[in-house]
Formats: C-alpha cells, sequence, structure tokens
C-alpha cells in the first residue's frame, strides 16, 4: 500500500528538482550574536536569598548553507561565552557563573522575500565552567557536562545584498537547553551545582539547570556557487556565481 504512494511522490520530486536549471546552491558567511543568557534552575529561582539578574553571552563564527530553491540546512559553527549572575540577597556580592563553548548549529532555514526562519538543535562542546563567588573564582568545570543539546529558532531579514551573491542579514535567536548543563556525577554526590555553596538547594527535588539564550544575531553571507545544468542537454556541473 505504501508503495503505491511512494513511487509516485518520488517521481514528482525528482522533476521538481532535476526540472530547475540550479539543482542546489551553496553560500558561506560569517556571523556574531549578542543577547541575554542564562542558565534556568527552578530550585534556585525558589530561593529566598538569591535573586536572578540579567546575565548576557555573545559568540561568533561562520556558516555553510546547503540550500534547495527556498529551503536548505544551516551549519553554524560558532564560539561563545555566556554568564548567570545571582544576586545575593542576604549577602553582599554576586555569584557568577561563566562558561565557554564550540557550539554547532544544524538548522532548517527557509529563505523567501529577502526573509528567513530556521530551526533545530544546537550542540554546545563546553570548554570550561567558573563560579565567582564574591570576588573568589574557582573552576567547576568538572560538575558539568561536556555536551549539551539545545533546541533553536530563529527569523529575520536582509538589510543590504541579495539573497545569493552578497548579503548582510539581521535577525533574532532564541535557544533554550534540552539536556540538563549539571553532571550526573555532580548530582549524585550532592554538589549542588549551579550554587556549590548553598546548602539544601535540592531540598525539594532536584531541578535541572538549563541554558538559555535570546538575542540578536547579525550575518555577512556571499554566496558560492551551485551544482546545476549550465545548458540544456549537458551534464551537471558546479557554476560559480559571479
Amino acid at each position: 500500500m505504501m508503495n503505491k504512494f511512494l513511487l509516485p511522490m518520488l517521481v514528482m520530486i525528482s522533476f521538481a528538482v532535476y526540472g530547475q536549471k540550479q539543482i542546489v546552491w551553496f553560500d558561506a558567511g560569517l556571523k556574531a550574536q549578542y543577547g541575554a543568557a542564562g542558565l534556568y534552575n527552578k530550585a534556585v529561582s525558589e530561593l529566598d536569598n538569591y535573586d536572578y539578574t540579567i546575565s548576557s553571552g555573545y559568540g561568533y563564527g561562520a556558516k555553510l548553507g546547503i540550500n534547495f530553491g527556498y529551503n536548505g540546512l544551516a551549519i553554524d559553527v560558532m564560539k561563545s561565552s555566556a554568564k548567570q549572575e545571582l544576586q545575593n540577597i542576604g549577602g553582599t556580592g554576586i555569584t557568577t557563573i561563566d562558561w565557554s563553548s564550540l557550539d554547532v548549529y544544524a538548522l532548517f532555514r527557509n529563505a523567501k522575500n529577502l526573509g528567513y526562519f530556521e530551526i533545530g538543535p544546537k550542540m554546545s562542546f563546553i570548554s570550561k565552567v567558573q563560579d565567582d563567588a564574591e570576588g573568589t573564582s574557582v573552576d567547576r568545570t568538572g560538575l558539568y557536562n561536556k555536551n549539551v543539546i539545545s533546541g533553536v529558532v530563529g527569523f529575520g531579514a536582509n538589510l543590504m545584498g541579495n539573497e545569493k551573491s552578497f548579503s548582510g542579514i539581521l535577525g533574532l535567536r532564541f535557544e533554550y537547553g534540552i539536556t540538563d548543563f549539571v553532571s550526573p556525577d555532580a548530582v549524585n554526590t550532592n554538589t549542588l551545582a549551579p550554587l556549590p555553596n548553598v546548602s539544601g538547594l535540592y531540598k525539594n527535588g532536584y531541578t535541572t539547570s538549563n541554558i538559555a539564550f535570546a538575542g540578536v544575531v547579525f550575518e555577512l553571507n556571499w554566496g558560492i556557487g551551485y551544482y546545476g545544468k549550465a545548458q540544456c542537454g549537458q551534464r551537471s556541473k558546479f557554476i560559480m556565481f559571479r
């Protein structure tokens, strides 16, 4: 039964793809982002003597796009840094949790009418985590997972240029961690990250720590070329954009 529908669908897709001059086209870019970042933990948010403050994060890197018409796959590789500040209401200082990572995005992207929408996963390879509690900095990398997966949604518009040869793109991006930032070893040994100095943090049950980001992303993008047919009847080949 399934084959009766699958074969016609494959034929239709083949005609749609190969009936065009351009089968697939590629672009690459440089990008940077900045915005509000944080580490949300429900148990921490319910503490009476600690209060979340507005924190920040940034990243920079490069992008490769593999596109089929208006749809495609955008692969971003970015070096990122972020922090979460927690105000000690009963004390005199702020606890700051800083982390650095190499982030790899694999996003479905629809770009049409000089705008775009993207959605997909991000894998963060955590390189360093440290906290600074009232002036004392301590390396806490061992308390956190080395890999964290997040969900990403973004949209934006071209500010200059066109969609293929060159463009400057400004957008908004929202990210939220799907997996726990705190390592299982830290949880099992009751180390109490992300606030290791707070006694009884999980007295009402353990809650996960989720990385979050919401900010502006700017991209300078160049079209590389496309794989298609130069003339009717000729073999497909790669053609550079001019």
